[in-house]
């Protein structure tokens, strides 16, 4: 309560023009604050503040230090605002986020490697901002995590493969940035072998990067993929007949690189495969798409939690 009234004071936040009352759980009639959801009271009577959101909402400067104060919070979502500067390291704070919600702002920086105490995260966005530096290890301490948005940053570096030992891993989505070194290094970690790699992902987005080297085969052994995005990269050398087996793959986009060779037929014929993009390579001629061959959009309001 201390922390929100904070903020309260500090205005500045068109929805805190709406925070009427001491209490933002509520208080006898009065109503909870808007973007504010608490616990059922304990058994003293106290309510605590679970979730935070406060999004689009014309939130302007830096990143509400404060905030980190509501050590209870669950979710905090201030996606769709104007936030700038960097994400504090106090928040590392909030032991008990299960979502942390901060896309399409302007945050700058490195993203901070405190992140990596939150151990019960299972959502992380932070897309659509000017974070800058290497994308931190310690995410991959998160065992819990389920979706990673990491895009349309200004990231450097190579993409620690230790996300593939995380257990629950569902999307990953590192495009759009600044990334290099190659798909083989990210399916071998010190713990785990290539077929051991991301057991539950389903959407792996490289895309528009500066990955070199080839197509490994080993990208088969990822049983449960079903959106395979490398689109320009600076890829080389064939498609493995290998990627054809996987069962559920339904888009693969391989367009814009310098892959060559011929494609199997296996491709053509896959039960699951709607859409496969092929140009702005060197294949055979005998190479054709796949599909309608729309262009893919994949909004970050599907995966909004």
């Amino acid at each position: 309560v201390k922390a929100l009234n904070e903020l309260k004071a500090a205005g500045g936040w068109k929805v805190m023009y709406a925070w009427n009352g001491e209490d933002p759980c509520g208080d006898g009639d009065a109503a909870l604050w808007p973007g504010i959801t608490c616990s059922s009271p304990n058994d003293n009577g106290y309510r605590v503040v679970t979730e935070l959101e406060l999004f689009q909402v014309s939130i302007i400067g830096t990143f509400p230090i404060g905030v980190t104060n509501l050590l209870d919070l669950r979710k905090l979502d201030l996606h769709g605002n104007k936030l700038t500067g960097s994400i504090p390291p106090q928040i590392g704070r909030l032991q008990k986020l299960v979502t942390l919600n901060l896309r399409w702002n302007k945050l700058q920086d490195a993203i901070p490697v405190e992140i990596g105490q939150l151990k019960k995260l299972q959502n992380l966005f932070l897309s659509f901002n000017s974070l800058r530096g290497p994308i931190p290890k310690e995410l991959t301490y998160l065992q819990e995590l389920r979706y990673v948005h990491l895009h349309e940053n200004k990231l450097i570096g190579r993409i620690p493969p230790e996300f593939g030992e995380l257990p629950y891993l569902r999307q990953l989505d590192v495009s759009n940035n600044h990334l290099v070194g190659t798909i083989r290094e990210l399916l071998r970690s010190e713990q785990n072998r290539a077929k051991d790699a991301f057991p539950s992902l389903r959407n792996l987005y490289l895309n528009n990067n500066y990955l070199t080297g080839g197509i490994p085969a080993e990208l088969s052994y990822l049983r449960n993929l079903e959106i395979l995005y490398l689109s320009y990269n600076k890829l080389t050398g064939p498609v493995p007949d290998a990627l054809a087996s996987i069962p559920k793959l339904t888009y693969l986009y391989l367009d814009h690189n310098a892959l060559n060779g011929r494609l199997s037929s296996a491709f053509y014929s896959h039960p699951s495969l709607k859409e496969m993009y092929i140009e702005g390579n060197q294949f055979s001629s005998s190479a054709k798409p796949v599909g309608l061959h729309r262009t893919m959009e994949v909004s970050d309001a599907d995966f909004i939690f």
